[in-house]
């Protein structure tokens, strides 16, 4: 790497790092808690089989299973106005994240629910808990703690996807690296350059998965 391509590198750092802790990380947070819900709500009504909602559920989850995310941003935030839906990039990406985490997560806490012991929901029952008192305090604690691996690796993977949210416009931190590849036509150096920023985010949540692993599994 001779000296001009290292003063780039160097000089576009923080361009890159900037965007990266003040849009990719709130993206990925904000869209990661929502979609976190609908898979806690999507999961419980799968679960209970609710008449009609259950059924709603279940299509809802094969199409965002079933569509590439890239696609589905491009219809909430191309595809809507055609229908007169127009939504801001920002809050399409949000929208768009949300309902694929969702779909995803719901069914990983969906088999941690059903790996739970049925007798334990039968105790419950038999003690004449509530349902949901019995989902609550009972059943969603285990299953959270058998379903945090997986759900914090998809968290780890979304925040990889928010780059996707390029596509729609959102000033994030890949968006803010074709810009600075567009000035300089550094594009290896600069894209390996994202793209260890990147690994940088994610080895830094890996840790933080580890250590919240480890003390779960000292809690139980």
């Amino acid at each position: 790497m001779d000296a001009r391509v290292w003063g780039i590198v160097v000089d576009s750092f923080t361009k890159l790092l900037i965007p990266g802790i003040t849009v990719t990380i709130p993206l990925t947070l904000i869209s990661f808690a929502i979609g976190l819900l609908l898979a806690i709500l999507v999961a419980l009504v799968r679960v209970a089989k609710v008449p009609v909602a259950s059924q709603i559920a279940w299509v809802y989850v094969w199409v965002f299973r079933g569509t590439p995310l890239l696609v589905q941003l491009f219809v909430i935030f191309f595809g809507l106005p055609s229908v007169g839906i127009t939504i801001p990039a920002l809050p399409s990406a949000v929208i768009a994240f949300s309902l694929n985490v969702g779909a995803y997560a719901s069914e990983t806490l969906r088999g941690a629910i059903l790996a739970v012991p049925k007798g334990q929901l039968e105790a419950g029952l038999s003690a004449n808990m509530p349902y949901v008192t019995i989902m609550r305090r009972i059943i969603l604690p285990q299953a959270f703690r058998s379903a945090f691996p997986a759900l914090f690796n998809s968290f780890i993977a979304l925040v990889k996807d928010t780059s996707l949210a390029a596509n729609i416009t959102v000033v994030e931190m890949f968006m803010s690296a074709q810009r600075v590849v567009a000035i300089y036509y550094e594009p290896l150096a600069l894209y390996i350059e994202v793209g260890l920023i990147y690994l940088l985010f994610c080895t830094v949540l890996t840790w933080l998965q580890n250590y919240c692993e480890k003390k779960l599994n000292e809690h139980f």
